[in-house]
């Protein structure tokens, strides 16, 4: 007998409907073809012992099983129920009038329990379009599937579940997620809130500007000044998720097995990789690729802390990636695309020894250390790195007051009235959200300057002697900082504010 039962492989961010035929007939034999890798030809074993432990049987017949298209690579143990219940429905132990509705995955324990499974909300999404009645999975995954609206979703922990719902001796109830309800969970940061800063009140205005306009940013100052402390701050000030951006990042967090038992991702994410990270780690890849933690922050924050003891050759591999905010992956059969429209957040110290130029402290770097330790960043790195600001340390009457400072709610509401109007600003643009992301034509367009403000930054690059790569992203600066006053135009204040955000193109940091 010939029966079509259905599963799903995901390559990027996407499922493709995997259709697995199993036919019986007779002779002896076990014969698995489709490009299964070596997790899938071993799932003959687990089957066996999960069924046998369920009172059923793998038929001692001739049993061929074909993973459909047949040139397309499937990996990975999340197949096994898929191929157990078709190999029952195909020997006649359970009806298989039903099977072919659902798409079903789920790698199995020997006692016939379920493991969770990678992309079930990918999953869940093509089994919609496809037109499934419904999807069965393990009971972990059934909070990140049950998102997508029309699609019945089952959660079961055993196959025996499986088997009896199709026997019609059980009945399973899909499970319902109010994705309203779930968004609204779990927008406040009680543990990290811009109120327990003391002091910083400048880098913290540089971080309400970096928030507000998408901006990414470099905190350069000595230990113990609280770049980190501020930088793990930051998603607590960035305005709210769309719905839209919510679901883009469950789905990355999804394929990576990363979401147990939870449903929607309502948090942006923060991703602190270690300094030791490899290039393949952080952009993504592998010999089947899978997302880097530039993709993992999609929607949120990167943190790359004490940049210059990063690899020089793993931090060249973000360029692309900022600059296009997606990296993709090309291998000789496939090709994968992974958005990674992320904020770059980074921290250094000035030099090795972490001092700035100080005659009275003996650990103080020279000119000439400052500028070899800096120099281990790329120019065109920085380039796209818009605000630069120094951290120095804290003096002891502002640690010792007990005033608190400005809450991440009070602050955050500002982001996201600047956010607003650049979403009605560039409303009629794909892909260009804030003004971090303005092209040059854009800029000209939306930060046009008057007379005096022009002047400004003219005598300001003569006299700062600034780069010509500093000028767009002054603009840029300029304009979120007039976004945050509500103001149309940009004025000189603005300008002048944004010119003091460009500490490393002055002379005297790169040279």
């Amino acid at each position: 007998m010939l029966v079509k039962v259905f599963g799903s492989a995901v390559f990027g961010v996407d499922a493709t409907t995997i259709t697995v035929e199993v036919n019986i007939d007779k002779g002896i034999g076990y014969h698995l073809v489709g490009l299964p890798d070596s997790a899938i030809k071993e799932s003959s074993f687990r089957i066996a012992a999960a069924l046998k432990n369920n009172n059923y049987n793998l038929p001692g017949k001739k049993i061929t099983i074909n993973m459909a298209p047949a040139d397309l690579r499937k990996e990975g143990s999340a197949y096994d129920l898929t191929l157990a219940i078709g190999i029952l429905a195909a020997s006649g132990q359970i009806s298989a009038e039903e099977v072919g509705k659902y798409i079903i995955m789920g790698e199995m324990s020997l006692d016939g329990g379920l493991q969770p499974i990678r992309g079930a909300l990918s999953i869940a999404i093509k089994a919609k379009e496809e037109g499934f009645t419904g999807i069965i999975l393990p009971i972990q995954n059934v909070k990140e599937a049950a998102i997508v609206d029309g699609l019945d979703v089952y959660g079961v922990d055993n196959v025996l579940q499986v088997i009896n719902f199709f026997e019609g001796k059980e009945t399973l109830l899909p499970t319902v997620i109010d994705t309203k309800e779930e968004f609204s969970k779990n927008l406040e940061f009680p543990e990290f809130d811009f109120a327990d800063v003391k002091g910083q009140e400048s880098i913290k205005r540089c971080m309400e500007i970096a928030a507000a306009g998408g901006h990414n940013i470099i905190l350069i100052g000595p230990p113990g000044a609280g770049k980190t402390m501020l930088a793990k701050r930051l998603p607590s000030i960035l305005p709210p998720m769309s719905m839209q951006e919510a679901l883009e990042t469950t789905k990355i967090h999804s394929v990576t097995g990363r979401i147990k038992d939870t449903g929607l991702l309502t948090q942006r994410p923060f991703r602190a990789p270690h300094h030791t990270a490899s290039s393949v780690s952080l952009v993504g890849g592998g010999s089947y690729p899978q997302p880097g933690e530039i993709s993992l922050a999609h929607n949120g924050v990167l943190f790359l802390d004490e940049l210059p003891e990063f690899k020089r050759e793993v931090l060249e591999v973000m360029r692309q990636p900022l600059e296009d905010r997606e990296v993709t992956i090309a291998r000789a059969k496939f090709t994968i695309t992974y958005p990674s429209s992320f904020m770059l957040v980074a921290s250094m110290n000035p030099s090795p020894s972490g001092f700035f130029m100080d005659a009275k402290n003996s650990n103080g770097a020279s000119q000439m250390e400052m500028q070899r330790y800096l120099s281990k960043i790329s120019g065109p790195l920085l380039d796209r790195i818009d605000i630069h600001i120094e951290v120095t340390p804290v003096p002891f009457d502002k640690l010792s007051e007990t005033r608190k400072a400005e809450s991440s709610v009070a602050i955050r509401k500002r982001v996201t009235e600047a956010r607003i109007i650049q979403t009605k600003r560039f409303e009629n643009f794909n892909h260009i959200h804030y003004n971090a992301q303005m092209s040059s034509k854009l800029i000209r367009e939306y930060c046009a300057l008057e007379e005096g403000s022009l002047q400004l930054l003219k005598t300001a690059m003569e006299r700062l002697n600034l780069s010509a790569r500093a000028y767009d992203r002054i603009l840029k600066v300029s304009r979120t900082i007039a976004d945050l006053e509500n103001s149309e135009v940009v004025q000189s204040h603005h300008i002048a504010e944004a010119i003091q955000y460009r500490s490393l193109d002055r002379e005297g940091w790169l040279g």
